[in-house]
């Protein structure tokens, strides 16, 4: 599969689809069925609408919307998006609040790169805001990434991670979400060995498969079942003609987003077909809850293919992290070298991405880490993405984690001196 044709054929399909609702929307909108007293029209109508949306939103990156923030002053202050670091596969980002006093929590939150644009986390950073000073990674979109830019590995992720921790300096506080916590952890644990005084206060990790195989899900039973041929085979592409990365060999988001729906067929069926019939009863709106999930769901991104396999093979696979066996630039990384950042891991209960024992193995890595700087929470009845945008998080998880940088936003060597109840207390 490894040719434009099938790339651009995706595409094309996308496009067509698009257009197909385009054309129904235009056509049953034309006021003389309004003398025609039969449903089909309208049916005809909500359709085109709903599909030309939901098939545009896949080739569009999703602006963060994130406008202002609400100060201790109670005005409103307007946010801007700075980029602090510029770099070919990604930026770090800054989202400024004009006109507030600094706060005095600074937190990197490292968005995922597994088929979604950083803006996934729109929720997560919209709710740090407003007491923290919020730094996000946002990763590019492997299309429209020259081919002359070179490859883009997990190693290469991680040195990013690295440059990105270094910039920000020591008080800095970590959130990783879902794909990158391996990653984060392989990171900090990096700076420890080469860096020490680079290394942030604390690093909060959320739902992410640090040892896949704790707890068997559907997304590592895949990663077993097909060998590194059959995967690259099947899922690896060249970008067309019409994206800057022509040429490039990636992972397609489209391919991406089809394995996502299929995972939940039925409930993202029964969500369209809610949706279109809203519409053509006139109960639907610009910004309901189904758009405002599915415009950002439906807008992917390509991974570089590199990057695709090599976390299949080194994180699923070969458990490198999880063995503690991981390289970087062609040093073994030590996760018993993180000795001073307090480390806390979140999983859901009912997380069926990243199954809970998965992220809390992490714990376990840290052998040179005291018991003190160590805290985890597993919350109930939560599923993957409830655990760092939803109710449980707003309500349950956002608190703890500010309450965990609290606990540790002090010298080093005071936190390693620290009563065990005051993590207890977190938790």
């Amino acid at each position: 599969m490894k040719y434009m044709a099938t790339y651009d054929l995706m595409e094309a399909s996308r496009n067509t689809n698009e257009w197909l609702g385009a054309s129904a929307r235009a056509f049953a909108s034309y006021p003389i069925w309004g003398l025609v007293p039969h449903p089909v029209f309208k049916v005809m109508s909500a359709w085109g609408r709903v599909t030309e949306r939901s098939f545009s939103r896949m080739v569009t990156k999703p602006y963060w919307g994130i406008r202002t923030i609400v100060g201790e002053d109670g005005r409103d202050h307007l946010v801007t998006v700075e980029t602090v670091m510029k770099k070919p596969f990604g930026d770090l980002i800054y989202f400024k609040a004009s006109g507030r006093a600094e706060k005095p929590r600074r937190v990197l939150v490292v968005a995922p790169m597994s088929g979604h644009y950083a803006t996934l986390l729109r929720s997560t950073v919209a709710s740090l805001a407003p007491d923290c000073e919020v730094y996000v990674t946002d990763w590019h979109n492997a299309r429209d990434i020259p081919v002359s830019e070179g490859k883009f590995d997990i190693e290469d992720y991680t040195l990013y991670l690295v440059d990105f921790m270094r910039h920000l300096g020591p008080d800095t506080h970590v959130v990783a979400v879902c794909q990158p916590v391996p990653l984060t952890l392989a990171a900090t644990a990096y700076l420890a060995s080469e860096d020490p005084d680079a290394q942030p206060r604390s690093l909060t990790l959320i739902g992410g498969p640090v040892d896949p195989d704790a707890a068997p899900t559907e997304v590592t039973d895949f990663g077993r079942s097909v060998t590194m041929g059959q995967l690259e085979q099947m899922a690896i592409q060249r970008v067309g003609f019409k994206y800057s990365g022509a040429g490039r060999l990636v992972y397609p988001g489209l391919l991406q987003l089809a394995s996502f729906i299929s995972m939940n067929s039925e409930r993202h069926s029964q969500a369209f077909v809610d949706k279109i019939t809203a519409a053509a009863k006139g109960e639907d709106s610009e910004r309901d809850a189904h758009n405002r999930f599915y415009d950002e769901y439906l807008a992917v991104m390509d991974m570089t293919a590199e990057f695709y396999l090599s976390t299949v093979e080194r994180i699923f696979k070969e458990r490198e992290i999880a063995r503690n066996e991981f390289v970087v630039a062609g040093k073994k990384v030590d996760m018993g070298a993180i000795t001073r950042v307090a480390v806390m891991t979140v999983e859901g209960a009912n997380d069926d991405i990243s199954a809970p024992g998965q992220c809390v193995a992490a714990l376990e890595l840290c052998t040179g880490l005291p018991e003190n700087l160590k805290a985890q929470h597993l919350e109930p009845g939560a599923g993957h993405y409830g655990i760092f945008a939803g109710k449980s998080w707003r309500n349950n998880i956002r608190p703890l984690v500010l309450s965990f940088m609290n606990a540790h936003s002090g010298k080093a060597e005071v936190q390693a001196k620290a009563a065990p109840e005051t993590i207890l207390k977190v938790v």
